[in-house]
């Protein structure tokens, strides 16, 4: 057996999850091995190897091969285990055992795939006592019986369950042992520990793609959570349903039954969404109903929770999440067509089935599992303790913990709203289990960023489809009574070197140079931000000549012009930093001085300016505005560049009669006499 080198958080873990932890290399070793799941493997290992100890972990490992390779039954090996349940009685195997109801014989029979048997005689107290096997089944350690004398009667059954015990915790009251373990970790450790958890070493993955591991388990945890998650093969997007929970079941694509997804109207059995925590369609584009109202079925109850029988209306909880792989570029996907593309036809285009939909995870952020690379050998929770502590914390709602600290913008509906609740729930549910916990507000934060920007890329799709109800994508919010509105783009619709359509932060502005001395325009983005102290400080170093002297005549139009700019506020009670980033031919910074007088009224009001809006203009230090000499060229590169509207002086209207039909009906244009006017136009809202 080899041994790895325990790292700080493997410590923690040992201290604050003692006998709940388990080396998840070794999991590996023996999913490989046998034709059980990973949480079948983990009961096992968790049950004889939860320990750091060297020697105890060896001794244990005996025991779980011993217990897998005599009650695991292979691909072939069928026939022997059932000789040696004639030859003995009975046999104990490790199998997902289903039942269903005979009819014809008032009886139930059980199916035991592993032994290839169909029939096997079931006693209705066992079905009644474990009613999962009527659905989707679960894996037990089974004990097998065999009757000679049953064998003899014609269609008699000789198989027979003699009993059976989930492969589960038996320890159902887990959550105090979550919380007081929690306690050990920092937030940056929890999140690392987390993915840990389900297998992958969270070093090998940017902050980024950590994000989008732990946004995959919100369903675990949140009630009628339903979620996309779209992206290329082998980034482990089933994984999690299949492997890691008995509470989770995956469907693969196929056609699905109505029947066993809701309810079945001859017998009555509640289907998979009353079952299980989590239904996940796997290869969601191949996916069918067998009726064609299954879509509609599915839709009210993402909708609502519930779904009719009859005069009957059955409520459930079990979370919808769809994966499918996406193989083309993300860029080149908008351009065509839309991100929800890969849906089977009759949701792809379906506006109000996206609406059902609280978050869409995107796939391409995550890498593909390259088993040397991506797989921890480090120490995560059993599985089945933390899909036990994910099923129980599914009764908790955080959403109070929004409430007089969260305002968000008016750009979300009310589904936007439950759907960003739900996420946040989930995503503090995961990093801070215990709700007696205070929730940090850069925690907060973090999880009204992620789950907004997972729901708006719901509705971006929705916009594309050229819905007119859903052209309001600017999702905002505002984190305490005196916070500042932030925005939160979708990363996928956002260039770093061009205009998106959302509002800056305050004090970030586009601008464009005239150009000139042998300088070709050229686009900016200024960045002022405010501090206490006096004066303004260019951050860049050297800082060129041209854009010190329209900083130098924007900070004393500021102060001479303070007032009728920003009110009461005193500019010179304030230090300002201001930094110049190029994007293009453009180095000097000339001719920007309105952009730079906007961007410090914009720290120092806390106010953002209009989202697509580029700025252009000089001014004087008596205030009075510099002519722009080449407006067409410098609208048309603005165009070029993404921006929807242009703030320029008035002077420039006549030039701008030769801007070609084409170009005018891409771009609004703006004008301004003064710098006053220049900054009422250009504040948002």
């Amino acid at each position: 057996m080899s041994t790895i080198t325990l790292d700080p958080i493997d410590r923690v873990a040992e201290r604050g999850f003692p006998g709940y932890v388990v080396r998840k290399d070794l999991v590996r070793k023996f999913k490989n091995q046998y034709p059980v799941p990973t949480y079948v493997v983990e009961f096992l290992l968790g049950k004889y190897c939860a320990s750091t100890d060297e020697a105890e972990i060896e001794e244990g490992l005996q025991v779980v091969e011993r217990q897998l390779r005599d009650k695991a039954v292979r691909s072939g090996e069928e026939e022997l285990a059932k000789h040696r349940a004639k030859e003995k009685g009975s046999v104990k195997i490790i199998d997902i055992i289903t039942a269903r109801l005979d009819a014809k014989t008032d009886s139930y029979v059980a199916e035991l795939p592993s032994l290839r048997l169909r029939n096997v005689r079931i006693k209705a107290e066992d079905v009644k006592e474990h009613d999962r096997m009527l659905t989707g089944g679960f894996y037990a350690e089974v004990e097998v019986g065999y009757d000679p004398a049953i064998a003899q009667e014609s269609a008699g059954r000789a198989f027979g369950v003699e009993s059976l015990k989930e492969i589960q915790l038996s320890k159902r009251d887990v959550l105090q042992d979550l919380y007081d373990g929690r306690t050990f970790f920092t937030a940056d450790e929890w999140k690392a520990f987390l993915i840990r958890s389900v297998g992958i070493e969270p070093s090998s993955m940017s902050a980024r793609a950590q994000d989008v591991m732990i946004l995959r388990m919100v369903p675990f945890v949140e009630k009628n959570y339903n979620m996309v998650e779209l992206g290329p093969r082998g980034t482990g997007k089933s994984h999690l349903f299949q492997q890691i929970s008995p509470y989770a079941h995956l469907i693969s694509g196929g056609k699905a039954s109505v029947a066993r997804m809701f309810v079945n109207n001859s017998t009555g059995q509640r289907g998979l969404v009353c079952q299980y925590d989590v239904v996940c369609f796997d290869e969601v584009s191949g996916v069918s109903f067998d009726q064609k109202d299954g879509v509609n079925i599915m839709k009210g109850y993402m909708e609502s929770g519930e779904f009719s029988r009859g005069k009957e209306s059955i409520k459930a909880d079990g979370g919808i999440v769809l994966v499918g792989n996406f193989e083309v570029d993300v860029e080149h996907q908008q351009r065509v067509g839309h991100l929800l593309g890969p849906l089977p036809t009759e949701m792809r285009n379906d506006t109000a089935f996206m609406d059902r939909i609280h978050a869409y995870l995107p796939g391409w952020e995550l890498p593909k599992i390259h088993p040397h690379e991506h797989l921890t050998d480090h120490f995560g929770l059993v599985s089945d303790f933390l899909s036990e502590c994910w099923t129980h914390l599914r009764n908790q709602s955080r959403v109070p913990t929004l409430y007089g600290r969260v305002t968000f913008g008016g750009a979300l509906s009310g589904r936007d709203l439950t759907a960003v609740h739900k996420t946040v729930s989930g995503l503090i549910k995961l990093m801070h289990p215990d709700p007696t916990q205070p929730v940090q507000d850069e925690t907060l934060e973090w999880a009204v960023r992620l789950a907004m920007e997972s729901r708006r890329r719901v509705k971006e799709q929705q916009k594309r489809i050229g819905s007119a109800e859903f052209r309001n994508t600017q999702f905002s919010y505002i984190l305490g009574e005196e916070g500042v509105e932030k925005f939160v783009p979708t990363p996928e619709l956002h260039s770093e070197n061009s205009i998106g359509s959302d509002p800056l932060p305050p004090g970030h502005i586009w601008t464009i140079s005239p150009g000139g001395n042998d300088e070709q325009s050229g686009l900016y983005r200024l960045e002022v931000n405010e501090g206490p102290g006096s004066g303004v400080r260019i951050l860049n170093r050297p800082s060129p000549a041209p854009f010190s002297e329209s900083t130098k005549y924007a900070e004393q139009n500021l102060y001479s012009r303070a007032k009728e700019l920003v009110g009461d506020r005193d500019p010179r009670e304030h230090e300002f930093s201001v930094q110049l980033r190029a994007f293009d031919h453009g180095k000097s910074g000339s001719g920007l001085g309105v952009a730079v007088l906007l961007g410090l009224c914009g720290a120092l009001l806390q106010r953002s300016l209009k989202g697509g809006l580029l700025v252009v203009g000089a001014v004087n230090l008596g205030g009075s505005l510099d002519p722009v000499y080449n407006a067409v060229g410098i609208v048309e590169l603005a165009i070029e560049k993404g921006a929807s509207l242009v703030l320029l002086p008035v002077s420039a209207r006549k030039q701008l009669n030769d801007l070609s039909d084409e170009m005018a009906t891409k771009v609004s244009l703006l004008y301004y006499s003064d710098p006053k006017e220049a900054l009422i136009k250009a504040l948002e809202g």
